[in-house]
């Protein structure tokens, strides 16, 4: 089991990444970022600490397996993010970081089902109830995704939403004062797989920009509103508070600076929207179509020539 400071990509563990707490042991220099203008509140997914000593960042955001953790490094967490006067966005993800000891859909979807599970789910939510900061919790995003990244993605609806409500009431009676979130991709289905009105408090969405691609496949590159825009009309429906839960973009200057000076000064065009988290690190699961991993840090997401 690895501290949760050292778990560094969203969806794998990489065994030799240094986390945020050893590079400030060690006097490392991080990189200088900056917050995007505007008045949306403004989180990040940082396991590079690029945004450690930043103000203007309202909102810490964790990636935590719920097998093969070390959940006591919630507290560690829970310091870090109080001494920055940020809440908690924790998203559980149904699995262990560890590739070769993944198992299949139908095993964690079974094991749900029959109970098998349970106990797994109220160990990460007990630990998580004896955290005191405001916090979100988002369980198995993405469910729509039929690329066969996640192993808890693309299944029918009904079993999604089963396994969404049986995990969400386990949470629940565990970590009481959280918010729920539900966070799909955004896609034109998304509605299938809604749980319910009493366990989403908040809806999630993705929403990511990668130039390259954009141009070759639809032919020009995508704007912050023609990517998010269809999503927000999709999710506004449900009633419920909006967020960006996982926010990303990259191409060349000009590209990176529009998405730069929309993401936080559209509020008027979307009410609903109450803050954009985001994304501060090299994917992991590779783009369609052979284009490799998009790196959405600051230090990176600028390309030399995107086109």
């Amino acid at each position: 089991m690895k501290p949760l400071h050292m778990f560094t990509p969203k969806r794998t563990f990489a065994p030799g990444a240094v986390s945020l707490l050893c590079a400030l042991a060690l006097g490392t220099t991080l990189p200088a970022q900056s917050v995007p203008p505007g008045d949306l509140p403004f989180g990040v997914y940082d396991p590079n600490g690029d945004f450690s000593d930043l103000k203007g960042v309202s909102i810490e955001h964790l990636f935590l397996p719920w097998e093969d953790v070390l959940l006591p490094s919630l507290f560690e967490a829970e310091t870090y993010a109080k001494e920055r006067n940020r809440t908690l966005l924790v998203t559980i993800e149904p699995w262990t970081w560890s590739r070769d000891d993944r198992n299949s859909p139908t095993v964690l979807r079974e094991g749900i089902q029959n109970g098998t599970y349970d106990a797994t789910m109220q160990n990460v939510c007990s630990a998580l109830g004896q955290l005191d900061i405001p916090m979100t919790i988002r369980w198995a995003q993405e469910m729509e995704d039929p690329s066969g990244q996640f192993i808890w993605s693309n299944w029918r609806p009904e079993d999604y939403i089963s396994a969404f409500r049986r995990m969400n009431a386990i949470c629940r009676t565990n970590a009481p004062t959280a918010r729920y979130m539900w966070s799909p991709l955004g896609y034109e289905n998304l509605a299938d797989y809604y749980p319910g009105d009493d366990v989403v408090d908040v809806v999630g969405l993705s929403v990511f920009s990668f130039e390259p691609w954009e141009e070759a496949i639809l032919d020009q590159a995508q704007t912050f509103e023609e990517i998010f825009g269809p999503r927000y009309e999709r999710a506004v429906t449900f009633n419920k508070p909006i967020m960006v839960a996982e926010l990303g973009f990259s191409g060349d200057a000009e590209h990176v600076a529009k998405w730069n000076a929309d993401i936080r000064t559209m509020s008027a065009s979307y009410p609903e929207l109450e803050a954009v988290v985001y994304f501060a690190q090299k994917e992991v699961y590779p783009w369609p179509d052979g284009f490799g991993y998009p790196n959405w840090r600051q230090t990176a997401h600028v390309l030399p020539d995107a086109r």
